[in-house]
C-alpha cells in the first residue's frame, strides 16, 4: 500500500471544498505533484488543473480525469481525519479519485511515455454539472486535443477492486426543471377575481406522471421526480397568484431525455395557457448521459484482465448522473466503476468514507490503460 498517497487522501478528506471553491484542494494537489516534474502544468479556470507528461515521439494523447469537489453534507463517519469544514464532506469519494490520479502521476513520473502524451486532469464542480462543461469549452483544454479520455468512480455495492463496465450509456442523463407560474393575487374571500396557479399545479403534476408512465414514448428507462412546490404565501386572507414547481428529469438515453423534456414543456405550457397563467421554464444541473466508446471500453477490459482484476458487466446504466457525459459527447472516452465494497455506505451518505485499500487497484488499472492506449497504433 502506498502510505504517502493514503496520507494525501486523508488530508484531502479532512479539508473538503464545494464546487467552484476548490482553491485549497487544487493548490494542495499542485504542490504535491510539482515534485514529480510534469512537463506542463495548465490551469483550467479558477481551480481546474491538468498535468502533462510528454513522450519524445508523436503519438496518441490520453487523458485521465478526477474531480476536485465535495458535497454540502455534514459528515458522520467518525474517522480521525473527518472534515474540519462544517457541513462539507467528501461523501462521494472524490478525495479517493484524486489520490488515485496523483498515485498514477507518481508511477508515470518514473515510466514516462516514449511516444504521445498523458494528461492528468483535476476537474472542478462535478457535483453541479458545470465543471466538465467549462473544461470542454476551455481553449487550453481544446488545444490538448485528446484522443481518449478515461475516468472511474468508486461504486458501493460491488466487491472491492471489481471493474464495473458497460458499453453505451453508463450513467443517466438528468436535469433540474424549474417551472414558474404567474397569475393574479386577490383576497381569499374573492378568489374568482384572481388567477390562482393551484389547479394548474395539480394538473401539471398529474399530466407529467402520465407522460412518465407512457412506455410508448421512450426507448428505455425514464424517471420524473417532483422535488419542490411553492404556492403563494402563508396568509389565510390571500388567494395565491404565483407558484413554482421543481422537477428532476432523468433518462438512460439522451434521445429519451429530449423526448421527455419536449413532452413535459408542451404539457406545462398548454395547461398554463388554459388557466391564463404566464409560464416560465428554466433548467439547471443539466447532465447528458455518459455514453462510452466501444474501443475505450475494450481498452479498460483488456487492461483489467492484464492485471488480474475481476470485471462485472452491467446490463443497465446507473440512475445517477455524471458530468463526464460532456466529455463523452465530444471525445472517445470510457467511464467505469471501481467496486468499493458490498457493505460500503452509499454515495452521498453522511457516513461515507472512501476505502483506502482500493486506491492501489485504481492506480494499477489507470496505469495499465495508459500503457495499452499509448501502445496501440
Amino acid at each position: 500500500m502506498n502510505q504517502e498517497i493514503i496520507k494525501l487522501r486523508q488530508e484531502l478528506h479532512k479539508h473538503p471544498e464545494v464546487s467552484n471553491d476548490e482553491y485549497h484542494t487544487s493548490e494542495r494537489i499542485i504542490n504535491y505533484v510539482k515534485k514529480f516534474n510534469p512537463d506542463e502544468i495548465i490551469k483550467l479556470g479558477e481551480t481546474g488543473v491538468a498535468f502533462i507528461f510528454n513522450g519524445k515521439e508523436k503519438g496518441k494523447t490520453v487523458v485521465f480525469r478526477s474531480e476536485l469537489d465535495a458535497l454540502l453534507i455534514k459528515e458522520k463517519s467518525g474517522v480521525e481525519y473527518a472534515s474540519v469544514n462544517d457541513h462539507i464532506a467528501h461523501s462521494c469519494g472524490h478525495d479517493g479519485h484524486m489520490a488515485i490520479l496523483t498515485g498514477l502521476i507518481q508511477v508515470i513520473s518514473k515510466n514516462r511515455p516514449v511516444r504521445g502524451k498523458v494528461v492528468m486532469l483535476f476537474q472542478p464542480a462535478e457535483e453541479v454539472e458545470q465543471g466538465a462543461c467549462d473544461v470542454v469549452e476551455n481553449p487550453k483544454f481544446i488545444n490538448i486535443q485528446p484522443d481518449y479520455l478515461f475516468a472511474l468512480h468508486n461504486v458501493p455495492g460491488f466487491e472491492k477492486h471489481t471493474i464495473v463496465l458497460k458499453k453505451g450509456s453508463f450513467a443517466s442523463a438528468s436535469k433540474g426543471m424549474t417551472i414558474k407560474l404567474t397569475g393574479k393575487t386577490v383576497h381569499a374571500a374573492e378568489p374568482q377575481d384572481g388567477i390562482s396557479p393551484a389547479d394548474a399545479i395539480s394538473d401539471i403534476i398529474k399530466e407529467l406522471h402520465v407522460i412518465r408512465d407512457d412506455k410508448t414514448l421512450f426507448k428505455d428507462f425514464v424517471l420524473l421526480t417532483i422535488i419542490h412546490i411553492q404556492l403563494g404565501e402563508i396568509s389565510f386572507g390571500t388567494s395565491p397568484g404565483y407558484a413554482e414547481l421543481r422537477v428532476t428529469l432523468r433518462a438512460f438515453e439522451n434521445e429519451d431525455m429530449e423526448v421527455l423534456t419536449d413532452k413535459c414543456e408542451k404539457t406545462i405550457r398548454e395547461i398554463s395557457r388554459s388557466e391564463k397563467l404566464d409560464c416560465e421554464i428554466s433548467y439547471s444541473e443539466d447532465f447528458p448521459a455518459t455514453v462510452n466508446n466501444d474501443y475505450c471500453v475494450g481498452v479498460v477490459e483488456q487492461s483489467a484482465k492484464h492485471i488480474g482484476l475481476d470485471i462485472q458487466n452491467i446490463e443497465k446504466p446507473f440512475k445517477w448522473s455524471e458530468d463526464f457525459g460532456y466529455f463523452t459527447e465530444k471525445y472517445n472516452a470510457c467511464y467505469f466503476g471501481l467496486g468499493s465494497g458490498k457493505d460500503q455506505p452509499q454515495l452521498h451518505n453522511p457516513d461515507f468514507d472512501f476505502p483506502d485499500d482500493i486506491i492501489e487497484s485504481g492506480i494499477n488499472i489507470f496505469y495499465a490503460i495508459y500503457e495499452k492506449a499509448l501502445s496501440d497504433d
